[in-house]
């Protein structure tokens, strides 16, 4: 990943809890820490520094990325009135109830962020709920639209095209660049869907 970065592949935990277990390292130089779906991401000050967190590897221990950051579950209200939950509902043989509460029941877990500044994958997801992504994209999908695809539940943070299933809709703000963190949601951190 050029002079200064490592991207590891191949780890033999989840990619969030392997990132938690080298912040824990705290190795001099690391810039930046960044978990994906199956690897992660080490970037270096420079490539000296780079050398030596190459070389302190093999002591990364995984830990429990969410208990590596704060307990307390960051809420998002959800209006459950997006324009897949009747299909959602068809595809997985439940009711529009059913998929609300199964939605809203679990405590989920930011596994990484990407895609989009704010976007966070969370993990957590009921296997009932889990379906492919939609076979035909949107070109826009509006900011504040709380989705599934796969074994992942998020939030859009900008208006953007997309091919999850929309349940509903939030007025939560995922990504602000005037805040501190300018996003809501971080890798390790929990998050409840509340529906209202």
């Amino acid at each position: 990943m050029g002079p200064r970065a490592v991207l590891i592949e191949a780890l033999d935990a989840d990619p969030a809890d392997w990132a938690a277990g080298v912040r824990t390292l705290a190795l001099p130089g690391v810039t930046e820490i960044v978990p994906a779906a199956e690897t992660v991401l080490i970037a270096c000050s420079s490539a000296t520094e780079l050398a030596i967190v190459r070389e302190r590897l093999g002591a990364v221990r995984p830990l429990d990325a969410a208990g590596s950051v704060s307990t307390a579950a960051v809420e998002i209200p959800v209006r459950y009135e997006g324009d897949d939950l009747d299909a959602v509902a068809e595809a997985t043989g439940l009711a529009v109830d059913e998929v609300i509460a199964l939605h809203s029941a679990p405590d989920y877990v930011v596994a990484f962020c990407g895609f989009a500044p704010g976007f966070g994958y969370l993990r957590g997801l009921d296997a009932c709920l889990q379906l492919p992504r939609r076979p035909t994209p949107r070109t826009r999908v509006p900011a504040g639209s709380v989705a599934i695809a796969a074994e992942y539940t998020a939030v859009y943070p900008r208006p953007s095209p997309g091919g999850w299933h929309l349940l509903g809709t939030t007025d939560r703000t995922m990504f602000d660049p005037d805040r501190s963190p300018p996003a809501l949601l971080q890798p390790g951190v929990h998050v409840r869907f509340v529906a209202t």
